[in-house]
């Protein structure tokens, strides 16, 4: 192409693209401080309609427990009490942070000295009557909680890379480092890799603030490259007026030179960052999941620990008196928790973010559901079928998005149990209209924004905005790197 084609291409590509830019450089930097932005809340009344909470929906019914005469129900943004037909729900977060980050409630428990305990990812929470107190288990370095489970008096809090045990009274905690899987070669997903690489996490707090110094080259790219396209025709109505134009044509070199250098000495770090981030979401991540490679040396990746955030959730199966793990590399059994693990064939298919239910039926299969769905999985016969259609499951794994994306399941109101779909919810629990605005964490908000599924006006495009925005970013970069060639030679 002649350089006046290039040019255009850059031109239009970047002033059309240039929000949207400017949006994923903000909501990076915001995700790559979950810690520091956890208390800040986005009131949902401001965010489109898609994102009020309606029949349950979005997870905020994850799961229930039965405990004397009330049942509680917990999901993303907290806990609520209702008895057992299910006909009056009252708030039971008292006592718990604030922020809403910290009220996405993974799992609750009740202990056989009476105590209740609620999983949040970033802490465990007990209430004795009182309402809720944190209690004295210290997590790992940047570990978040996925699971918690009771065995006899034997609690077992599922952390995202180790496990932690206590009894009775529950105020000290072990933390207990699986071994690794039979087959174990070292090697992690593809998919992760390039995650860490994306975000910066690779190699640590370093590698963030060095991604969130990207994120900031590209907003100046942004505000830089408008402010040349905007001025000239700014100027020109000046000069027209028989004004002096000099301090905006100074604005206006002093812009292009900013742009040209920045976008020329930063070139192979913008294409890898717009690169990396366009895999992350599908078509793409599809492939990177099934796909292993050797973790880089000397990085977060390359752990010690053969289950460095790969945990999801355990259960322990009375009929074969062993325990089940269920990890982003598949479902394991161990015959305690200090056995090797060993990799389950024909289990149900999960969706690539994990289980959302797992636990026995009436007729002792486990439910197993997630995004691509809901199954029941007889172990003793190694079959699986659909919860919904009864047909035979392929022993392949999940899509990220199943006709039916199961978030929770209940089975503690009205002897009837239930399931709740993502964007659905259900209509066997009336709830109640003062949730429906509950709020959102400023981190969860970030997402929304990076992944794209915040611009609602899409519909099912949502799911391959980052495919053509990650396309729209590197051909906008590589453009605007040819015509500086160009100019050079």
């Amino acid at each position: 192409m002649k350089r006046i084609t290039w040019k255009k291409h850059h031109k239009w590509f970047g002033i059309i693209f240039a929000f949207f830019m400017l949006m994923f450089c903000l909501s990076g930097i915001v995700l790559n401080h979950r810690e520091l932005v956890a208390d800040i809340n986005i009131d949902r009344s401001f965010l489109p309609a898609d994102y009020r909470y309606n029949k349950w929906n979005m997870g905020l019914l994850r799961g229930s427990i039965k405990y004397r005469d009330k049942v509680f129900i917990y999901g993303n943004s907290g806990i609520w009490k209702t008895d057992s037909i299910g006909l009056h729900v009252y708030d039971f977060n008292a006592g718990l942070p604030i922020g809403a980050d910290f009220r996405n409630i993974k799992a609750m428990a009740h202990t056989p000295d009476g105590s209740l305990f609620a999983a949040g990812q970033f802490g465990l929470y007990r209430n004795d009557g009182e309402g809720w107190d944190s209690t004295s288990l210290i997590l790992s370095a940047h570990e978040r909680i996925s699971d918690l489970v009771m065995k006899g008096d034997t609690m077992v809090v599922v952390g995202r890379s180790y496990l932690y045990t206590s009894v009775t009274p529950y105020n000290e905690f072990s933390r207990l480092e699986l071994k690794a899987p039979e087959g174990y070669d070292g090697k992690v997903s593809l998919f992760r890799t390039v995650w860490l690489m994306h975000s910066g996490e690779m190699f640590g707090t370093l590698g963030k603030l060095v991604m969130d110094t990207v994120a900031v080259i590209l907003i100046v790219l942004c505000f830089t490259g408008l402010a040349y396209w905007l001025l000239p025709k700014y100027i020109k109505r000046i000069r027209m007026s028989g004004k002096t134009a000099k301090g905006s044509t100074q604005l206006m070199k002093s812009s292009i030179n900013w742009h040209d250098k920045l976008g020329r000495y930063t070139f192979i770090i913008l294409i890898f960052v717009a690169f990396t981030g366009w895999c992350l979401r599908p078509p793409v991540l599809i492939a990177l999941v099934s796909f292993r490679t050797p973790a880089i040396p000397f990085t977060t990746a390359n752990s010690d620990n053969a289950w460095n955030d790969k945990l999801r959730m355990l259960r322990y199966d009375t009929e074969f008196g062993d325990w089940l793990l269920s990890s982003s590399e598949g479902i394991f059994y161990l015959a305690t928790l200090e056995s090797v693990p060993v990799k389950l064939e024909n289990v149900p298919p999960v969706s690539v973010m994990g289980l959302n239910v797992w636990q026995k039926d009436s007729f002792g299969n486990w439910l197993s559901g997630s995004f691509s769905g809901m199954y029941v999985w007889d172990r003793s016969r190694q079959v699986s079928t659909d919860y919904f259609t009864g047909e035979t499951a392929k022993n392949v794994a999940g899509p990220p998005f199943g006709k039916y994306a199961v978030s929770g399941y209940c089975d503690n109101i009205r002897e009837k149990t239930f399931v709740v779909e993502y964007y659905k919810g259900t209509t066997a629990l009336h709830m109640p209209e003062n949730l429906s605005s509950l709020p959102m964490s400023l981190w969860n908000f970030a997402q929304e924004i990076h992944t794209g599924r915040i611009y609602t006006v899409l519909g099912q495009g949502t799911l391959v905005y980052i495919f053509f925005a990650g396309m729209a970013a590197m051909w906008c970069i590589y453009t605007g790197f040819v015509i500086r060639r160009k100019k050079r030679g």
